[in-house]
């Protein structure tokens, strides 16, 4: 049976490994497994992952360092998976690039339920074609953004949600509307997941434009503003 995807699951301890494997290769994965910091980004650096199930209090390294030097180097989907469970640690995991935050004690249904609604989102857009604007160019299925000459450094997640936002530039979307797009109808948790990746996103482009090109509706949601190249 062809695999669905090369799964890495990081975690210290030998119950959590054992379960996760199982009833990710019982889905049809592939799974790679790591104990500590060091071996996983040995592997993460090494090997063609779709996906990394992090575990954050790992020895040799703490899961967030190996977060974040994965995210130097590859915008491999990440699903953080920790005992961890203050607001403040999940917020620090999705700016450091996390894709998705689940706590433990978890039910290994749900695991693999987000690791496949994670998956999902690389489908391809039926359409091909860029979307270009006085600013920046996305190509959708090279999933690159441009501006000017210099190439923008999105993890997977802010590509997508700039890419929703770029879809519907000049309307407002809600912060529900942004997740059902972005995370899907199996997204599970609070829309403070979109204020943090929109605000990584917008301080990207503005960094590289020095231009506003999401605006904050307050109360409402984000609209994107640049215009289309050479006008509406």
């Amino acid at each position: 049976m062809k695999s669905r995807g090369t799964i890495l699951v990081v975690d210290d301890e030998p119950s959590i490994r054992t379960v996760a494997r199982a009833y990710l290769e019982h889905e049809g994965f592939e799974v790679l497994l790591a104990e500590s910091g060091p071996e996983a980004l040995d592997i993460a650096l090494a090997q063609a992952l779709d996906l990394i199930v992090l575990d954050l209090n790992l020895p040799g390294m703490d899961g967030m360092e190996v977060a974040a030097r994965v995210r130097q180097a590859s915008d491999v989907y990440l699903l953080i998976l920790t005992a961890r469970s203050e607001e403040a640690d999940r917020v620090a995991g999705l700016r450091i690039g996390a894709d998705d935050y689940l706590t433990k004690p978890f039910s290994p249904r749900e695991l693999v339920a987000r690791v496949e609604a994670i998956l999902r989102r690389r489908r391809p857009s039926p359409a091909s074609e860029a979307l270009r604007f006085c600013h920046v160019q996305i190509d959708r299925e090279g999933r690159v953004v441009r501006a000017g000459d210099a190439e923008l450094e999105l993890t997977a997640t802010e590509f997508d949600v700039l890419l929703v936002l770029a879809r519907h530039a000049g309307r407002t979307l809600s912060r529900e509307q942004i997740i059902d797009q972005v995370w899907g109808a199996d997204f599970y948790g609070t829309d403070r997941v979109v204020d943090v990746y929109v605000g990584q996103v917008r301080r990207k482009l503005e960094a590289a434009t020095g231009a506003a090109l999401i605006a904050t509706m307050r109360g409402v949601g984000y609209r994107f503003t640049d215009e289309p190249a050479g006008g509406r």
